[in-house]
C-alpha cells in the first residue's frame, strides 16, 4: 500500500459479504457460505444449556433433537398469533384430508392445498417486518457512518490513522477525533457490550456524551467518573462500555489516557513492547467506580495501538480465537512503519487468521506514530 493512500475510516459490511459470495460463486464453491448459515442458525436458535446437551449426545441423537429445538426456537421467536397459525397449518399437513359425512354425500376437503397459502401468508407477513426494521436500521447505519471522522489527522509530530469495521450493519464500536486546541488533541476507541441496535444507539450516546464533556475536564479521572455517572443514570441493564481515551500534546511526545476497563493498548518502542494496564473499571458497569489518568512519553518512532477486542476475539472456521499472543507477537514487525501500513499489516494478519469466517464482532483500530 503506497504511502500516500488512506484507507476508509469505515468499511460497508455488506459490500464485503457481497464479494464473499461472489467468490464462492466463481469457484463454485457453495458449501462455505452453506456451513456457515447453518452455525449462526445453530447458534441463534439454541441456548447455551442446549448446545451443551448436545454436545454430550451422539450422532443420531444429537441430529434428531437438533432439529426438535431448532423448530422450537422459531415458534417460540414467532408472535403469539402467528404461532398458532404455523401450528395449525403443521396439523393440517399432518392429516392431510377430512372427510364430512352429509347425510348421503361424503365431503372430501384436502387439508394441505391449504396448509401452504397459509404458511406463504405468516411468511410474508414476517418479510414484511424484517425489510421494515431492515430499512430502520439502514438510516441508523447511516447516522452512525456520518459520526465517525472523515480523514486521518496530523497533529504536529504526529501521525494517526483508524479503522473500523462492524459485525453488521450497525456496530458497537466508535473511534473518534477531537480538537481541543493547540496544546491538546484527543483520540478515543470505545466499545459498547453487545450487538445490534441497542448497543449501536448506547455507542452514539457514549461518543456524544464524550465529546461534550472532554473540553471541561482538565482531568481524565474526572472525565471516566463524569462518563460513568451518566452511563449508570441512562443507561440500561446489564450494558456497560469500555474506552480507551488518549490526548497528544502536539509537538511533543507526552500522552495522558483514560483506559476504561479497555483492552490493553500497546507502546511498540524501538527496543520494547508495553502494555498499557486499565486504570478504571468499564463505564457504567459499577456506579462509584473511580478513574485513574495515566501518563506516558513516546521517542520518534514509537507507536501506539489500541484496538476492541473484535481483534484479538476473531474466530476462524476451526473456532480458534487469533488472540493476544497472535497480535503481540505481530509487534515487533511493525517498527519503522507509517501508521496506515502499520494497521493495514495488523489488519492482512486477522483477514488470513478468519479466512472464510465471517467476523462475529466489530474490530476497530488506532494506530498512533511519534514521528521521527
Amino acid at each position: 500500500m503506497n504511502q500516500t493512500e488512506k484507507p476508509p475510516i469505515i468499511t460497508e459490511p455488506s459490500a464485503s459479504l457481497r464479494r464473499t459470495v461472489m467468490q464462492d460463486l466463481r469457484r463454485g464453491d457453495l458449501s462455505i457460505s452453506l456451513r456457515q448459515d447453518l452455525r449462526q442458525i445453530y447458534g441463534f436458535y439454541l441456548d447455551d444449556e442446549q448446545r451443551a446437551r448436545l454436545a454430550a449426545m451422539g450422532r443420531i441423537r444429537r441430529a434428531v433433537w437438533v432439529v426438535i429445538w431448532v423448530l422450537k426456537g422459531l415458534l417460540m421467536k414467532l408472535s403469539p398469533p402467528r404461532r398458532v397459525v404455523l401450528l395449525a397449518t403443521l396439523v393440517m399437513w399432518f392429516f392431510g384430508t377430512l372427510t364430512f359425512n352429509l347425510g348421503q354425500t361424503d365431503l372430501t376437503v384436502d387439508l394441505r392445498r391449504w396448509a401452504f397459502p397459509i404458511l406463504l401468508i405468516v411468511l410474508m407477513m414476517e418479510l414484511k417486518e424484517k425489510v421494515v426494521a431492515r430499512d430502520e436500521i439502514e438510516v441508523a447505519r447511516q447516522v452512525q457512518i456520518a459520526l465517525l471522522p472523515r480523514e486521518h489527522p496530523e497533529p504536529s509530530g504526529w501521525a494517526v490513522w483508524s479503522y473500523m469495521r462492524p459485525a453488521n450493519d450497525v456496530g458497537a464500536d466508535f473511534v473518534d477525533y477531537l480538537d481541543l486546541g493547540p496544546r491538546r488533541f484527543g483520540v478515543a476507541l470505545g466499545d459498547v457490550a453487545g450487538k445490534g441496535l441497542g448497543a449501536a444507539l448506547l455507542t452514539a450516546k457514549l461518543q456524544a456524551t464524550l465529546r461534550a464533556l472532554v473540553p471541561d475536564c482538565a482531568s481524565l479521572g474526572t472525565l471516566g467518573e463524569k462518563l460513568n455517572a451518566i452511563l449508570n443514570r441512562d443507561g440500561l441493564d446489564n450494558r456497560f462500555a469500555t474506552l480507551f481515551y488518549f490526548e497528544i500534546e502536539p509537538g511533543s511526545g507526552r500522552v495522558r489516557y483514560l483506559n476504561a476497563g479497555h483492552n490493553p493498548p500497546y507502546l511498540v518502542r524501538a527496543r520494547a513492547i508495553e502494555a498499557l494496564a486499565a486504570s478504571s473499571l468499564p463505564l457504567g458497569m459499577m456506579p462509584d467506580a473511580r478513574g485513574a489518568e495515566g501518563g506516558l512519553v513516546l521517542e520518534p518512532g514509537d507507536l501506539l495501538v489500541v484496538y476492541s477486542d473484535g481483534l484479538t476475539e476473531a474466530r476462524s472456521v476451526a473456532d480458534e480465537e487469533f488472540g493476544d499472543s497472535r497480535l503481540r507477537a505481530l509487534l515487533p514487525s511493525l517498527r519503522g512503519l507509517p501508521p496506515d501500513r502499520a494497521g493495514a499489516r495488523i489488519l492482512e494478519e486477522v483477514n488470513a487468521f478468519l479466512g472464510s469466517e465471517r467476523p462475529h464482532d466489530d474490530l476497530s483500530l488506532i494506530v498512533a506514530l511519534r514521528r521521527p
